[in-house]
């Protein structure tokens, strides 16, 4: 008897520790109720009933989670659209400049021939 009593203790102490401390790192916000100094004091004064008020009443809800969107309903992504295709029509330009260059580059007379050196050759290997 002598050991449950002292496991349901250290249960309690356990118990008691851990609402003491989740009620002073939870963010005044999600405090219901009563302010969270209100809490706290009720959490540590009464240590098991005020853990167990702290859990059923005092603790409020997360946040709701982020809801998903597809790419189309999704503002951000819309805007960036925008710089996508202004992307591409800067692309489309660079690459006509550069073939307009390629062009003039063609058209140059070509100058005389390079000199032929031995060895040159893929033909020439030796065995």
């Amino acid at each position: 008897m002598a050991r449950l009593l002292l496991i349901l203790a250290l249960v309690a102490v356990v118990f008691w520790v851990y609402t003491a401390v989740d009620c002073a790192l939870q963010p005044s916000t999600r405090h219901r109720g009563v302010s969270k100094g209100a809490w706290i004091v009720i959490v540590i004064l009464l240590p098991v009933v005020g853990g167990i008020l702290w859990l059923l009443v005092g603790r409020g809800r997360r946040s709701a989670p982020v809801v998903r969107r597809a790419p189309d309903d999704d503002p951000q992504f819309l805007r960036t659209i925008g710089s996508i295709s202004d992307q591409d029509e800067r692309i489309r330009r660079l690459e006509e400049e550069l073939a307009q260059l390629d062009a003039e580059g063609d058209d140059a007379e070509p100058g005389p021939p390079a000199p032929h050196r031995p060895g040159d050759d893929d033909d020439t290997r030796a065995s």
